[in-house]
């Protein structure tokens, strides 16, 4: 028989949280008949506005081959087309249809009624101490300080455009929808 000691694994218990907000984000997204990774893209393309397919599998941290079946999924659906970028015509970028932009509101009040529910009686000073730890462990294991890293994502996406696509205040008000 396998045997750990989950009681003093806090990545099991990273895991099982994540386990319930995805959970919770599925049921509240049905009702716009969308799954959680698909909003996951759409989420990401608002993020980074028109990435290729190869920035959005860096920023979701999946392999090209799972995000290429998510896509065309997603663009048979309606939810998003594929476009020739202006710079490098062999690039292709996604861009979000007239679909996704109509029930963009609806999926983040999703997120932030899936929010209200999940922090219900935490005090504000225990978020805190909850996003210092998560920074420090991304920061113990070699990663990005979330907070800093949405806006060094959004500006290696934007480095074949002529602007910035988000800017810093908008991709607060984007995670802190989430």
């Amino acid at each position: 028989m396998l045997e750990y000691d989950f009681e003093n694994s806090i990545g099991y218990f990273l895991y099982a949280a994540t386990q319930c907000v995805r959970q919770s984000m599925n049921a509240e997204l049905a009702r716009e008949q969308i799954t959680f990774r698909q909003w996951e893209v759409l989420f990401s393309m608002a993020l980074l506005q028109e990435p290729s397919q190869t920035e959005l599998a860096n920023l979701l941290a999946i392999e090209a081959p799972t995000l290429a079946g998510i896509l065309t999924r997603m663009e048979r659906d309606g939810w998003l087309e594929r476009v020739s970028c202006n710079v490098d015509r062999r690039k292709k970028r996604l861009r979000a249809t007239a679909k996704s932009q109509a029930v963009f509101e609806q999926m983040v009040e999703c997120c932030k009624n899936v929010r209200q529910r999940m922090l219900v009686d935490i005090p504000e000073e225990d978020l805190q101490t909850v996003k210092k730890t998560c920074i420090k462990i991304c920061q113990n294991l070699g990663g990005k300080d979330p907070s800093t890293q949405l806006m060094s994502n959004q500006q290696a996406a934007s480095s074949d455009r002529d602007q910035p696509i988000v800017t810093e205040a908008t991709a607060k008000e984007i995670v802190t929808a989430s």
